[in-house]
């Protein structure tokens, strides 16, 4: 006698949900196809316009993304602005976010609700628009997973220890990174976005002037580098100038960082490591020398990144403003 039958489809795919990990088995590629079909042109749009205005665009929202996914997840909580200052994005290591990233989500927030009023949530703007950048500064052109909902958490407290140093060896960020079930090569590809954008000096100067008691100036760097940095960033330099990561090519999103790796030209500690720690090094080789390898690493890795603690279904809201909760 036959006692197992097969489950009626609505309970099968109730089963399949159940056995699915978080909310991210609810973001899909068309999950506006309905309520919002034209918004991945419309924020394309507003991202291309403000990218016209200034290139940090380009940088500016790309480590926005970033720093958003590894604080309570991809969920725009680094966007909350708040009176007493202690929302995520007033946190130390978010104080040098440049505004033309949160701008530009902004922007593109306000020409969706024109169209679309209460239908898209700023995390799902935030993960176009570092897509729309990429593309913007020549790197590879991928599909956005969408539906995820606006956090109602932001603290900066929630930010110490969340973020990856630029003192961080190969241990430290392989470790960070799997918090968030990203891999070694996940990390290694994400770290090729400093191909673009600037740093401020503070942020690597231990490497030029007091690395160890034997060796003020860190023996991976390049003699010539070194001394390039030096000139830029002198002792008591002021805090806010910045120099480019990638010497390079500062403007075109390729490559080049793992060139300059391997030629000990990487700007951070977390940078060299990649190449001087010898389990990394056989990516970064082949990034350096196959641009096609890094870009299919680097859509995989971003589309793996934006599935980070995601809020879906019921979960969150979908805010009005970027910057507030409703």
């Amino acid at each position: 006698m036959e006692i197992w039958t097969r489950p009626r489809a609505g309970v099968l795919l109730l089963m399949m949900l159940m056995f699915t990990r978080g909310g991210e088995s609810q973001l899909a590629r068309n999950f506006y196809s309905s309520t919002c079909p034209n918004v991945e042109s419309i924020v394309k749009q507003a991202v291309s316009t403000k990218f016209s205005q200034t290139f940090v665009t380009i940088p500016a929202t790309l480590r926005l993304f970033f720093h958003d996914c590894f604080v309570e997840g991809c969920d725009a909580s680094i966007m909350i602005r708040s009176a007493n200052n202690d929302a995520e994005k007033d946190a130390a290591d978010n104080l040098s976010l440049a505004g033309d990233g949160f701008d530009t989500v902004v922007k593109a927030k306000q020409a969706v609700e024109a169209v679309c009023p209460g239908i898209v949530s700023c995390a799902d703007i935030l993960a176009m628009a570092a897509r729309d950048v990429v593309a913007l500064a020549g790197g590879p052109s991928f599909n956005v997973e969408l539906g995820r909902r606006d956090g109602l958490i932001s603290l900066a407290s929630g930010v110490p220890g969340n973020l990856p140093q630029p003192t961080f060896n190969l241990a430290q960020l392989i470790t960070m990174f799997a918090r968030h079930n990203l891999s070694q090569i996940d990390m290694i590809a994400l770290s090729g976005a400093h191909t673009v954008g600037f740093s401020h000096c503070n942020r690597f100067s231990n490497r030029l002037y007091s690395f160890s008691a034997s060796s003020p100036v860190d023996p991976s760097l390049d003699p010539n580098y070194a001394q390039q940095l030096m000139a830029a960033c002198p002792r008591n330099v002021d805090p806010t100038i910045a120099i480019n990561m990638d010497p390079v090519t500062p403007r075109t999103f390729d490559n080049q960082y793992y060139k300059n790796l391997v030629a000990g030209k990487g700007l951070f500690t977390s940078d060299e490591v990649l190449f001087t720690d010898h389990n990394s090094q056989p990516t970064v080789n082949d990034f350096a020398k196959s641009p096609g390898d890094f870009n299919g690493a680097f859509v995989t890795a971003m589309v793996k990144l934006g599935r980070v603690g995601v809020k879906t279904g019921n979960q969150g809201q979908i805010r009005r403003d970027c910057t507030t909760f409703n």
